[in-house]
């Protein structure tokens, strides 16, 4: 049996779904639905020509002695068909008959009526914004309609069963409610209405934290409402619950524990004490001030730390110095504050933070920051080898330490509470100064490094050696810090100078036999010259002869005079050439040097020796000694009353002139150069005649110191006879 219901069930459906409209092929003619209930079916059909009158049955399907036959005119183009059965589908036949009783056309549809009518048990709120309604199933009934009116306005929901609820509701109101079934063939009618009234608004609560022992509750006014009660209680369990009813529209409660988070009902009430809507709120007290806060200055910085609090979410440390501040927001328990300045007083606070809101600032820490770097620095040398080094005062600077160091890496310090400091200093240093200042929150900063050079040393040591009666050669060893020397000698009101940056100097045209005062200054670039260096008294030697006469006596001997030098006792003169060396050494003012040889050059040099032993090398133009005289002069007669003069040449290239000197007359020859004879014609015979053979030069008259010989020329008759060699004049050996 309900394996049969059930299949029939499924057919009745597919009927409805295939078949709620029916056309005649024929005709055209058709019947449609406009209106379902659980006991009416509504129809309507278009006019058909001809009709004159129309017939509608109505058979329920499976359902045995249950027909419906109904008549209606030929105006009448609509019609409801009612007392039939809820939930039953109906085979319904629309036919057309003309005046005659003819069925001129006909059609069919199949359609279920509506599930019966719900009852409705009960009806109630629970939000106020919704009404819940409980009932009976009605068979066939595949959904339910429930419907809240007030006034003129109503609102449907439908659902699927009981209990079923209305939302979209206003607060405290009063609703007639109604339900109605619905399955595939349409809605019930309305089920008999019940009133329901929705309970009471939430409040709206705004909350707040004003202090991190207190919440503060506000809302507004609810509608209807006769009271309120509001309930708080830690959103951990721990600790009692709180509870207060008010009528008014405000509240705080007090003595609560700081950053903790608390949940918070309220709910309002109406005058018969039913309670409506409640409203649920999480909030956290605001945070205590932190505790133990402690500051430290570190490299610049602000180093804030403190001791958690409870709930506390963010921390905000706020350092004022002024109308400056400087914040620094952090969620661990310590904070830098940074880019604080020098020689300030700060004052330092840490606030706790929540999303209830912000702690009481902490008592404030004062705080003096570092010093600034000392200014106005100042470098002196106050005294020779001491430095001087001051500064301009720093506020909060307690004491201030001074660093110097030399650039060969040697450093010292001075420490003082005033604004100076002295150090030793050397010369020819460069000092690099820097100045800090100090108290208890540290070191200033690094400011302006100054560096101060000494002047450089004074040459110690120096030496002067004359290279000549004028020149002086200063030698010195070189000192720390000089980039230049200069070398001073001063005689009354001449001064000779030489620059240099080696370490020695060569001071020329000295005037010869005087007292000078020579000094060496050191210079620098960065420091100039230092004055203090100390002289030193040197006296030149004496000055050399203005003039030098030399005056070949023999052929190997030689005078030299010379005009007297000033300031000389004793002179050497030298002469030498690769051949040997003449040296004579007088008091006078003339030398006669022997053995000297014969045509050679000479370096003549004097030296003039003062009383005190300075010696001037004095250095003239060289000398050339004469030719040297020729050997073996001999006479021969010739013929023809002539007589020819032979000699061996020291130098065939030498021209030589022979004289003959007699009472009769004196005769001169002079050959060509290169020969070594020289002829005279026509000589008087019977006459003694003295032979002089010498050499020529181009430097002035002929040499008288030659050997002169004496020949006799006898007579043969009237013609020369014989030439006899009679000896050496006796003038040779002058």
């Amino acid at each position: 049996m309900c394996g049969a219901k059930s299949k029939s069930l499924a057919f009745t459906g597919l009927l409805l779904n295939c078949l709620e409209m029916i056309f005649s092929a024929n005709t055209g003619f058709s019947v449609s639905l406009y209106d379902v209930t659980s006991q009416s079916i509504s129809l309507r059909w278009p006019k058909f020509s001809g009709a004159s009158s129309y017939r509608v049955t109505a058979t329920a399907v499976n359902t045995v002695g249950h027909s419906l036959l109904a008549h209606f005119s030929d105006v009448t183009l609509k019609a409801t068909l009612t007392s039939l059965i809820p939930n039953t589908v109906y085979a319904i036949q629309a036919e057309a008959i003309d005046k005659n009783g003819i069925i001129l056309a006909e059609t069919q549809i199949m359609q279920s009526t509506a599930p019966d009518i719900p009852v409705i048990d009960q009806a109630y709120s629970k939000l106020s914004n919704s009404i819940t309604v409980e009932w009976r199933a009605v068979p066939g009934a595949t959904s339910y309609m429930l419907t809240a009116q007030d006034g003129d306005s109503f609102i449907e929901t439908v659902v699927k069963n009981s209990p079923g609820t209305v939302t979209g509701l206003k607060p405290a109101t009063l609703y007639r409610i109604t339900i109605r079934s619905i399955n595939s063939g349409g809605k019930s009618q309305p089920s008999p209405f019940r009133k329901a009234k929705t309970v009471l608004a939430a409040p709206i609560l705004s909350v707040s934290s004003p202090s991190c022992d207190s919440i503060a509750l506000s809302w507004k006014a609810v509608y209807m409402a006769a009271g309120f009660s509001v309930s708080l209680m830690r959103s951990d369990g721990l600790g009692r619950m709180l509870r207060e009813n008010t009528t008014n529209t405000s509240l705080i409660f007090t003595n609560l524990d700081p950053g903790t988070l608390y949940t918070i009902k309220a709910y309002a009430w109406n005058a018969n004490g039913m309670p409506g809507d409640d409203f649920t709120y999480n909030q956290r007290t605001s945070p205590n001030a932190p505790a133990d806060v402690k500051v430290a200055f570190n490299s610049g910085a602000l180093r804030v730390s403190w001791m958690p609090t409870e709930g506390a979410l963010t921390y905000t440390v706020t350092a004022s110095s002024g109308l400056l501040k400087l914040k620094c927001n952090t969620s661990s328990s310590s904070c830098m504050v940074p880019s604080l300045q020098c020689s300030s007083e700060y004052y330092v606070s840490v606030t706790a933070y929540n999303d209830a809101g912000s702690s009481k600032p902490t008592d404030a820490v004062s705080l003096k920051t570092i010093p600034c770097a000392p200014v106005n620095i100042s470098i002196e040398e106050d005294e020779l080898g001491h430095l001087l080094v001051s500064w301009s005062s720093v506020s909060f600077g307690h004491y201030y330490v001074v660093f110097v160091k030399s650039d060969d890496g040697l450093e010292v310090h001075c420490n003082t509470s005033y604004t100076q400091c002295h150090f030793q200093s050397d010369c020819g240093f460069t000092y690099f100064i820097s100045v800090f200042a100090y108290n208890k929150a540290g070191q200033s900063p690094l400011g302006d490094v100054f560096n101060y050079t000494t002047a450089p040393c004074c040459p110690s040591d120096f030496r002067a050696v004359f290279v000549s009666s004028d020149t002086v050669r200063v030698t010195w060893a070189p000192v720390r810090g000089a980039d230049l020397y200069e070398t001073r000698a001063a005689a009354w009101s001449t001064v000779v100078l030489c620059n240099d940056t080696a370490p020695a100097c060569t001071l020329s045209a000295l005037q010869c036999n005087t007292r000078y005062h020579i000094t060496v200054h050191s210079f620098s670039e960065a420091r100039g010259s230092n004055t203090s260096c100390a002289p030193k008294h040197v006296a030149t030697a004496p000055c050399c002869p203005n003039d030098l006469i030399l005056t070949q006596v023999t052929q190997s001997v030689t005078n030299i005079s010379w005009s007297a030098g000033k300031g000389a006792q004793t002179y050497v003169t030298t002469l030498e050439s690769p051949k040997g060396q003449a040296k004579c050494r007088t008091l006078q003012n003339y030398c006669l040097l022997g053995c000297i040889t014969c045509g050679t050059n000479y370096t003549v040099s004097l030296k003039a020796i003062s009383e005190t032993g300075l010696t001037s090398s004095c250095t003239y133009q060289g000398y050339s000694s004469s030719a040297c005289c020729p050997s073996g002069v001999k006479l021969y007669r010739l013929s023809n009353n002539g007589i020819r003069v032979f000699w061996q040449a020291s130098d065939e290239t030498m021209n030589y002139s022979t004289d003959l000197h007699g009472s009769k007359g004196n005769f001169t020859c002079t050959p060509r150069a290169g020969r070594s004879h020289c002829d005279i014609t026509e000589i008087p015979c019977g006459d003694v005649y003295t032979v002089v053979v010498a050499p020529l030069t181009d430097k002035g008259p002929k040499l008288t110191f030659c050997p002169k010989k004496i020949y006799s020329v006898t007579c043969s008759g009237s013609s020369v006879g014989m030439v006899i060699y009679r000896g050496k004049s006796n003038a040779e050996h002058i």
